[in-house]
């Protein structure tokens, strides 16, 4: 199942007792934080969840698949995530619970 906003926005609702607006507003103010760190080139780093890093790509060759044709990909920016140490202790913990 994929974690969608509104499950986020839910859950918070549910277990902090606020209201969905509240919720909403929360949510959506934590995001546009993220997203703007990330818009303005910089990192950002959660304690415990990982890191969102801003890379830069260098123009490149590439190919259109539908036609083939050869083309060049200008530069861009894109963002990777490494997760803490942390969460891949977890997710590994829980992954090894249900195989056994």
């Amino acid at each position: 199942m994929t974690l969608t906003k509104s499950h986020l926005i839910d859950t918070i609702a549910e277990q902090n007792g606020f209201t969905r607006r509240k919720s909403i507003e929360t949510v959506e103010i934590i995001l546009e934080i993220i997203k703007s760190k990330l818009a303005s080139g910089e990192d950002v780093m959660i304690s415990g969840f990982g890191k969102f890093c801003v890379k830069q790509k260098r123009e490149r060759r590439g190919r259109n698949p539908a036609t083939g044709e050869d083309m060049t990909l200008a530069p861009r920016r894109v963002v990777t995530f490494r997760c803490s140490g942390k969460l891949r202790d977890k997710i590994n913990q829980e992954h090894i619970g249900a195989v056994d």
